[in-house]
């Protein structure tokens, strides 16, 4: 088995591609270790000593590392544990998947958010998965969209201005109710 890895805008962030599906569909997002309940290889990931967020699309992990440890003492490590757990033939998560993606919003704005979630699916998740991250919807009030980054994007020195720049302008662009974005917390 090989595994490529990738840099990231965030440079607190790998991204690791094992060649293989990691998730059939959406995402999931462990912010600590205690998140990792349900998942076998995120437990598997964060037993390596610096790692501080672990994520998953469908055919990367993407690792956050602290401030304190550097990338080439922990990557040889995280790359053995991610390789030894698809070699054991253990699930990726157990259960059923984590509920991901965006959040629901019903009322007098539901055109208004369903054209927003149709952008943020077709024109930004794909964009930012390549980075090793996701961006959701949750929530739009009095022409504020606000949207929850995840993986690379929570964290990322640039995700402001790729909030602010590229996601806010297009969605402007599109729809002309949009006034503002604003990222939320976890």
């Amino acid at each position: 088995m090989f595994i490529q890895t990738e840099s990231t805008p965030n440079p607190a962030t790998l991204k690791f591609l094992p060649g293989l599906t990691v998730l059939e569909a959406g995402t999931a997002d462990f912010p600590n270790p205690e998140a990792a309940g349900n998942s076998p290889l995120a437990q598997r990931v964060f037993g390596v000593n610096g790692v501080e967020a672990v994520f998953f699309g469908n055919d990367f992990v993407t690792v956050t590392k602290g401030d304190a440890v550097e990338w080439d003492h922990i990557k040889p490590a995280i790359l053995g544990a991610i390789m030894e757990h698809f070699q054991s033939g253990s699930p990726v998560m157990d259960g059923a998947p984590q509920a991901t993606g965006h959040a629901e919003h019903s009322g007098p704005d539901a055109e208004i958010v369903n054209q927003i979630k149709d952008l943020l699916d077709t024109r930004v998740r794909p964009a930012v998965a390549q980075d090793g991250g996701d961006i959701t919807f949750h929530g739009f009030e009095q022409g504020i969209v606000y949207l929850h980054m995840q993986g690379a994007c929570a964290g990322c020195p640039s995700s402001t201005l790729t909030l602010k720049m590229g996601i806010e302008n297009l969605l402007r662009h599109y729809i002309p109710e949009v006034l503002e974005v604003r990222p939320v917390a976890a």
